[in-house]
């Protein structure tokens, strides 16, 4: 068997067992649908269990393996992290945002129980985040640790350079001329800096010194905007099956991407040229970041 379809098979699997992980206590940690309010409750697990890659927390747990830390308290970052996805992919799907029907195979959140409740329900799953953050198992000594972690967080989802700011700006250019920079900055903040609190705030938990959580903040900047460019070129070449959501709309909304301003091929080239310099980044790590380095290679090569 060819060498790079073994690796990709085995990135696969390790995809799906994680995700089956992460799937597991997510379900345990959101509210039942049965508990009154039931529709908000509801709401929120129809969005959150639908699917999705996972590849926020599976980052996580990855970057936990790598640095031998404790999983215990990795899934519950973990968890958080997909709820915050989550949370910003309702919002995102609004009418006064993309205006997107579907998501992750399915209605949208507001499609399904309307606009006021999935704003609520984007609300309360960002609340449930910040719960399970301060609920992360460690005694005293690991309060300094956790205030870290969650004000990371905090900044990579605000309104400076964080998933906030992203949006507007992404919003801002929408039809209009934009320039490299602008690209740039709403691929690094909208998608790349969740992703790169992923890996940072693992490492944080993780008792990482300073050099390793630099490093590893490269590294997950690094491929969070690629995984952005990697999904602009989807949006123009996959199919909504394969996208679970409307292709195309980037180019019908004049919206800023990566192929419009340089092309698809060397789009490509460029998320190509991101993932090799993310890898370059965990030599230091050894084998230890063997998952990893599979992950990003997996951004590259993604169909969904």
């Amino acid at each position: 068997m060819n060498e790079q379809i073994r690796n990709s098979l085995e990135i696969h699997d390790y995809l799906n067992q994680q995700k089956q992980v992460v799937d597991s206590y997510l379900d345990d940690f959101l509210p039942s649908a049965s508990e009154y309010p039931e529709i908000i409750h509801e709401a929120m697990r129809y969005s959150l269990l639908a699917g999705g890659k996972r590849l926020r927390p599976i980052l996580a747990l990855a970057t936990t393996d790598a640095l031998d830390g404790d999983f215990h308290r990795a899934i519950f970052l973990a968890c958080a992290l997909e709820m915050i996805h989550t949370y910003s992919l309702i919002h995102d799907d609004l009418p006064a945002m993309d205006n997107d029907d579907y998501r992750r195979g399915q209605l949208t959140c507001h499609k399904k129980f309307g606009e006021g409740i999935a704003i609520l329900a984007g609300n309360a799953l960002l609340t449930q985040a910040f719960q399970l953050l301060a609920e992360i198992p460690g005694d005293e000594s690991l309060a300094p640790t956790k205030i870290r972690t969650i004000h990371h967080i905090c900044r990579a989802i605000g309104s400076r350079k964080g998933v906030i700011a992203g949006q507007v700006v992404d919003l801002i250019t929408q039809g209009k001329q934009f320039t490299r920079k602008e690209l740039e900055y709403i691929h690094s903040a909208k998608t790349g800096a969740l992703i790169e609190a992923s890996v940072y705030t693992a490492a944080i938990l993780a008792g990482a010194d300073r050099d390793t959580r630099q490093r590893l903040r490269n590294f997950g900047s690094t491929i969070g905007l690629a995984f952005q460019i990697v999904d602009d070129v989807l949006d123009v070449t996959g199919s909504p099956e394969e996208l679970g959501k409307a292709s195309g709309k980037d180019t019908a909304g004049h919206k800023a991407t990566y192929p419009r301003l340089y092309g698809l091929e060397r789009s490509r080239e460029i998320a190509n040229e991101l993932v090799e310099a993310a890898i370059q980044e965990l030599s230091f790590l050894g084998d230890k970041s063997e998952k990893l380095k599979e992950l990003a290679q997996f951004i590259s090569i993604r169909r969904f």
